[in-house]
């Protein structure tokens, strides 16, 4: 009898964590939805529960806390999917000296992961929006910064770079990041609003920012004294005293 009550007793508990896993992630998934179309901050933790299909208003804070740690879920949910699918790229590219591989190593395990969610998706929106709010952005950069493939890609990528000066070498990072942030939240609302998308499939649009991003990191540098800077003072003009 008390072997057949334990069994009982284990077969709820693994029922009721089945249920709660499930409540998760609708939480995740409608939470995900809702801050894509409306804002993070635009959302309440009860609309959250009821687009989950939740009579508890305070289901939300149950299962996740506040409203960082249910977008921090969010992030770490989709991270480790992507987080699998780029070690693959970068152990299939280990010491290449290609920029080339190293920027598709950055670049297509998120097109994949979104092209295996399949339609509709959310998350390229979501991401859009966390790296634009100075409150949310941390969240998406501790993440990134825990990623062991991410920072290899990243390695690997700064071995193979052509020299550049370290103000360009920055500059072009943030290019590419801003890139691969807006270009895949663009195709995704053009997806949702039935629009029309430079490539079909999110495969197609990898190969485009790949193509577009690798440039960026091979482009010429234009040397000091080129467009951009002021020009040098032509010796017939009058003095201008207390300009730079």
């Amino acid at each position: 009898m008390g072997r057949f009550t334990v069994a009982v007793t284990r077969a709820g508990r693994t029922a009721r964590t089945e249920r709660a896993a499930v409540t998760r992630e609708r939480i995740l998934a409608a939470a995900e939805r809702l801050f894509a179309e409306h804002g993070v901050f635009a959302v309440s933790n009860r609309q959250v529960g009821e687009a989950a299909g939740q009579g508890n208003t305070a289901v939300v804070g149950y299962h996740f806390g506040t409203k960082t740690d249910l977008v921090r879920a969010i992030v770490r949910w989709h991270a480790a999917r992507v987080e699998q699918l780029r070690g693959d790229r970068v152990a299939a590219v280990a010491g290449s000296t290609d920029v080339r591989d190293w920027v598709t190593c950055l670049v297509r395990p998120n097109a994949d992961h979104l092209a295996a969610l399949g339609p509709p998706t959310w998350y390229a929106r979501f991401g859009a929006q966390l790296m634009t709010d100075p409150t949310l952005r941390p969240i998406m950069v501790t993440e990134s910064l825990a990623s062991p493939a991410l920072q290899a890609a990243i390695d690997g990528l700064d071995r193979c770079l052509p020299a550049l000066p370290p103000e360009v070498r920055a500059e072009r990072g943030e290019i590419g990041r801003h890139l691969m942030v807006h270009v895949f939240a663009e195709r995704e609302r053009a997806l949702a609003d039935g629009a029309p998308t430079p490539r079909a499939t999110w495969a197609d649009a990898a190969t485009g920012l790949v193509d577009a991003i690798t440039a960026v990191w091979l482009a010429p540098v234009t040397p000091t004294g080129g467009p951009g800077r002021h020009p040098r003072p032509d010796p017939g003009a009058p003095p201008t005293k207390g300009l730079p």
